[in-house]
């Protein structure tokens, strides 16, 4: 713990930059645009998969097994390949994934096939997310310096957040008009578009780890990120509250069923599913004017608590508007995400950053799948409302013993720890994502 307690001691903060000065940065506008279409893109093929699955099975569980793909994949492949982010160029690492993401969907969009044989796809087309996201992560402190970096991961933050809102709302609407297959195709041709962004856009540079003989490997380097990760107490507990949205992320893969309780069909879907979004960018509004920056180490616990805490009113059967109000408020505490993944990036080498970027993303993503998919089966049995209302339960009680532990590693901090604003003020900087949230952020 004494070796890694220098990560804390960050030198003074410098003066603030702004979104303007960001965006100047070339190869951040790149890296933005190519962000922005492939995550509003993937939204909008989630609404059409699920109601796609739903429209032929009438399945609960089924609906939420292939909603859950889009979170499993990590379990397999996903610690060993985020790896590749620091064996390989990283632009080259985002171009192949983007490329390779765009024929399976594009294969998904033409080719009627059967749930199983789509589920494959899903899982493959997901998997490759995880290098990408991993070396998206690590080549940003290289476009970006200093607050300039801070800044452009509150851009990404609320990018990733907004897309995600208008995905869910508009994919619903748009599954209603165009269809499920031509919505996936949407998805393709934005995977394509962030490849070309990505070829002009990103310059060359060449891989940040020699592939020497004798060198640990992929395997070696997954070893090495987990003792990273979990051998030291402060990244240890960052991690396990980022993980911690594996209960409250449930609602999101039983929002078709749900809203059929309702009687809704595709546009009560993307409207719950944008509630948990929408709440976390006012979330993160409200953290950064609110709270002071000495003080956001300190109500992370709090916050996560409140993530979890308004989706228990679920059991008590309210109408539809409550239920969205509810969701919205456990977005609104899920923004403890962006102070714990700001503390995350302060103490993590820059020599490991690939590695444990795609470790925590990649144990993150696994979690929220492996949630949703006990969630539909659950569901099938108890019914979409009295299950969200467990996973409150669950969830809560698990962030109070976490915000328990919380508080002693944290009293070996140094008090008065920079930690980013959440959400800038208009110019000013903004609060660093490592890359290790779905729903909450990712970079």
């Amino acid at each position: 713990m004494a070796g890694r307690q220098t990560g804390w001691h960050r030198r003074p903060a410098e003066e603030q930059a702004t979104y303007r000065e960001v965006f100047a940065v070339r190869e951040f506008r790149a890296l933005w645009l190519a962000q922005a279409l492939s995550f509003l893109g993937d939204q909008l093929a989630q609404v059409a998969l699920a109601v796609l699955v739903y429209d032929h099975t009438r399945s609960a569980l089924l609906t939420a097994l292939v909603y859950a793909l889009t979170y499993i994949p990590p379990i397999v492949g996903g610690p060993v390949l985020s790896g590749l982010a620091d064996l390989f160029p990283r632009r080259t690492v985002m171009i192949v994934c983007d490329v390779l993401r765009a024929v399976l969907v594009a294969v998904m969009a033409l080719v009627a096939m059967p749930v199983g044989a789509l589920s494959a796809l899903v899982f493959l087309t997901v998997l490759l997310g995880t290098p990408f996201s991993a070396a998206r992560a690590a080549v940003m402190p290289d476009i970006l310096e200093g607050d300039r970096y801070v800044a452009g991961s509150a851009i990404a933050t609320v990018t990733n957040q907004v897309t995600q809102v208008l995905g869910f709302l508009g994919g619903g609407a748009v599954v209603a008009i165009v269809g499920t297959r031509e919505a996936l195709a949407l998805d393709a041709l934005t995977f394509g578009a962030s490849a070309v962004i990505l070829v002009g856009g990103l310059r060359r540079r060449t891989a940040p780890r020699r592939r020497e003989r004798g060198s640990p490997g992929l395997w070696g380097g997954m070893r090495d990120g987990v003792r990273l990760v979990f051998g030291d107490r402060v990244l240890r507990s960052l991690v396990l509250f980022a993980w911690l949205c594996t209960f409250y992320v449930i609602p999101e893969g039983l929002a078709v069923p749900y809203a059929a309780t309702f009687g809704g069909g595709a546009v009560t879907a993307g409207l719950l599913l944008a509630a948990m979004p929408t709440g976390m960018v006012v979330g993160s509004v409200l953290f950064s004017r609110f709270v002071r920056p000495a003080n956001r180490l300190h109500v992370m616990g709090w916050m996560s608590m409140l993530a979890c805490l308004p989706l228990i009113g679920a059991g008590i059967h309210p109408p539809l508007w409550w239920v969205v109000a509810l969701w919205a408020l456990s977005g609104v505490g899920s923004a403890y995400q962006l102070v714990a993944n700001t503390a995350f990036v302060a103490a993590v080498p820059a020599a490991g950053r690939g590695q444990a970027f795609g470790l925590a993303q990649s144990g993150l993503l696994a979690g929220q799948g492996a949630g949703i998919l006990a969630g539909g089966a659950a569901a099938q049995v108890f019914g979409p409302e009295t299950v969200v209302a467990l996973a409150g339960v669950l969830g809560l009680s698990a962030a109070a013993l976490l915000t328990l532990g919380w508080k002693q590693v944290r009293g070996g901090l140094v008090a008065g720890t920079p930690v980013a604003p959440a959400v800038a003020s208009p110019g000013g900087g903004g609060d660093e994502l490592s890359g290790i949230t779905r729903s909450a952020p990712a970079p």
